[in-house]
């Protein structure tokens, strides 16, 4: 008969075989888009989407469009399972998480936030997949998250705040104080379990906020 830990250790790797399936996909390869693309490609799937040739082009010729060390390195000598392309449809197609990193300019004219590009960004993933699980990562405004759930009908759309440093961001996301996500849902919980497999830094010492949004 199996002992408890060895029904707990085979489920563990049934998820994480099952994880390793997933295809993520990271909207705007700017500095938190392109180190999360960068963090999660170590073990999953992930492609990243952008309006930019330029940036396009050196992300698969393994360059990094921005200046960070880490993400330098990781592109050039890491084995990873990342593609950037500028297909919408390439890149929400079968997607198991959409990851939103558009910017968000402040206007300082009107006091609010140009939140465009992600609600474009969120109508065109349902539009292809209607599936997938959008976790916005871009700047947003208090109760952003709550009017695009009610908008798009859905409540597998969730905020997760970012603490990055510029040129620092990919270590920051190897290395993270803590990992906040606006929703208890089970996705959410995967979602967390992903980004912790992918970090350096000792699980224990990473703290977790999964909390209502």
């Amino acid at each position: 008969r199996s002992t408890k830990r060895e029904i707990i250790v085979t489920l563990q790797l049934l998820f994480a075989l099952y994880c390793l399936n997933m295809k993520v996909c990271v909207v705007g390869t700017g500095y938190v888009g392109l180190s999360l693309a960068v963090l999660l490609a170590q073990k999953y799937m992930v492609i990243a989407l952008d309006i930019a040739k330029d940036r396009i082009k050196n992300i698969n010729e393994k360059k990094s469009p921005i200046k960070d060390n880490e993400l330098e390195m990781f592109l050039r000598n890491k084995k990873l399972n990342l593609k950037s392309t500028v297909s919408k449809n390439e890149a929400y197609s079968n997607a198991d998480y959409v990851i939103i990193a558009t910017p968000t300019n402040y206007n300082i004219d009107t006091g609010s936030f140009d939140t465009s590009t992600v609600e474009q960004s969120i109508s065109d993933c349902k539009k292809i997949n209607s599936q997938a699980t959008i976790i916005i990562k871009s700047t947003v405004p208090l109760g952003f998250t709550q009017e695009m759930r009610k908008k798009f009908k859905s409540e597998d759309i969730m905020f997760s705040p970012e603490f990055l440093r510029e040129t620092k961001a990919l270590y920051d996301n190897l290395y993270p104080s803590r990992i906040v996500i606006g929703s208890k849902s089970k996705t959410a919980k995967t979602f967390c379990k992903m980004l912790l497999s992918c970090s350096l830094k000792p699980k224990q010492k990473i703290e977790l906020f999964l909390m209502e949004s």
